[in-house]
């Protein structure tokens, strides 16, 4: 059973794919921090100090939360913009048809 449980690993390469997991999870964890953490408060904080709010989530007209949609926006926006960059520094190629 060892020996069939390791031929199953070994296969279809499951350590290549934890690892890249761990790393994937790093590299997220890292983007969400610039993101939330530096990005964002730099270039909304004028803004929010003026509307009073400390976190842009906070945002909010008549019980809808506007702030949020604006918080994940900008948040996809930049995600894409850094995994843009990591993909053409990286050297993949992108096919368009």
């Amino acid at each position: 059973m060892i020996k069939e449980f390791m031929a199953f690993l070994s296969q279809y390469n499951i350590f290549g794919i934890a690892i890249w997991l761990l790393i994937a999870t790093k590299v997220w964890t890292l983007i969400k921090w610039l993101i939330e953490d530096l990005i964002t408060p730099l270039i909304l904080q004028p803004i929010l100090t003026k509307l009073r709010v400390k976190h842009i989530e906070d945002l909010s007209y008549k019980w809808i939360l506007y702030g949020k949609v604006i918080s994940t926006l900008i948040d996809f926006l930049i995600t894409a913009f850094l995994v843009f960059l990591i993909v053409k520094y990286a050297g993949v190629t992108l096919q368009t048809k």
